[in-house]
C-alpha cells in the first residue's frame, strides 16, 4: 500500500472526523479510506484514531502526526509540481482561514481574482472570528487582524486596518456631534465585542493618545452588525474602515472625530513556522499584498 495515499487518507479522516466525509473529499470509497488508515496504523505500530459509532477522534499519536502530515503532503505536492515537465502552473487545494466580516467583504473576492490567473487551483475558504489551529485544521494560510502571540506561527504584514468612529446623519442631528473622544461618554456607543478591549476606544493625534471607556445599549460581535445599527440611528460605532466603505460612500454614515485619528491594527498573512512554504501559498501572499492596497481597504 502506498504511504502517501495512507497519509492522505489519515489527514482527510482526522480533519473531517469521518471516514465517509474523507472518502468524499478524496474521491475514493469509504472502505478504501478505512483500509488506508488501518494500513498506516499497522505500518507505524500505533493507533492513530479512536473509532466510535458517530465520529472518529484522534489519539495522542494521531494528534502528533496530524500536526505535521498536512505540511509534509503539501511540500511533496509542491515539489512534484515544480519538477514535473507537465506542470503548467499552480495546482492543488488551498485552505484559507479569515475573520467573518473581512472574509465576506474582501477575501472571497480577492481569491476570485487570484483564481483567474491560476485555473489549476482549488480553494477552501473557512470564515470564523476565533483563531483556528492551523496545524489541526490543515489550514495553509490565515488572514488575521491584530497581533498574533503564537510562537509557532510566522506572519507577513499586508498593511494596517484603521478603525474610525461613525454615526448616521439622523443620530448626529438628534444628539449632537462629539468634538473630543471624551464626549463619547455622553453618547450611545455600539460596542463590537470582537475587539480585544471592546469598550476601550482609542484615538490618537500627532502628540497624544486618547483612550475612552464607552457605554451602549448594543453589544455585537460583528463590525457589519455594528455598522447596520449605526445606520439605523442607534448610536456611534467604531469599526474597521473596510466594513464601512459602502455606507460612507452613500452618505448613510459620516465619520466623527476625524482629527483625532482612529485605532489601527495590522492585517497579516499567517502560516506555520518551521516549514518550507509551498509555492502556491507564496504566490497567494504576494498577490494579496499587491491587491489589498488597490482594494482601498486600509
Amino acid at each position: 500500500m502506498d504511504l502517501v495515499d495512507e497519509l492522505r487518507a489519515f489527514v482527510a479522516t482526522a480533519q473531517t472526523g469521518s471516514f465517509t466525509a474523507a472518502a468524499d473529499q478524496l474521491g475514493v470509497s469509504n472502505r478504501l479510506t478505512s483500509k488506508y488508515v488501518a494500513d498506516l496504523e499497522g505500518r507505524l505500530g500505533v493507533r492513530l484514531l479512536q473509532r466510535t459509532t458517530r465520529r472518529v477522534g484522534l489519539t495522542p499519536a494521531g494528534a502528533d502526526l496530524l500536526a505535521r502530515a498536512p505540511a509534509l503532503l503539501d511540500d511533496l505536492d509542491d515539489l512534484l509540481a515544480e519538477v514535473s515537465e507537465d506542470a503548467r502552473g499552480l495546482s492543488g487545494m488551498l485552505r484559507i482561514s479569515a475573520p467573518v466580516t473581512f472574509g465576506e467583504i474582501y477575501v472571497g473576492a480577492m481569491l476570485g481574482r487570484f483564481a483567474e490567473a491560476h485555473p489549476g487551483l482549488k480553494f477552501d475558504l473557512r470564515l470564523g472570528d476565533g483563531f483556528v489551529d492551523l496545524a489541526r485544521e490543515g489550514i495553509d494560510l490565515a488572514f488575521r487582524i491584530g497581533r498574533s502571540e503564537m510562537l509557532s506561527l510566522k506572519a507577513r504584514k499586508l498593511g494596517d486596518i484603521r478603525s474610525i468612529a461613525v454615526a448616521s446623519p439622523a443620530y448626529l442631528a438628534a444628539h449632537g456631534t462629539p468634538q473630543t473622544p471624551q464626549d463619547l461618554t455622553r453618547h450611545l456607543c455600539i460596542v463590537d465585542t470582537n475587539r480585544r478591549q471592546p469598550r476601550r476606544w482609542r484615538f490618537a493625534t500627532d502628540t497624544a493618545e486618547h483612550v475612552v471607556e464607552v457605554e451602549g445599549r448594543f453589544h455585537v460581535n460583528s463590525a457589519r452588525a455594528a455598522a447596520a445599527l449605526a445606520i439605523a440611528g442607534h448610536g456611534i460605532a467604531h469599526a474597521p474602515r473596510f466594513a464601512l466603505t459602502g455606507a460612507l460612500a452613500q452618505g448613510q454614515l459620516v465619520p466623527v472625530l476625524e482629527r483625532f485619528g482612529g485605532q489601527s491594527s495590522p492585517i497579516s498573512a499567517v502560516y506555520l513556522e518551521g516549514r518550507v512554504l509551498p509555492r502556491k501559498v507564496r504566490a497567494l501572499i504576494d498577490f494579496a499584498l499587491a491587491d489589498i492596497g488597490r482594494a482601498d481597504l486600509l
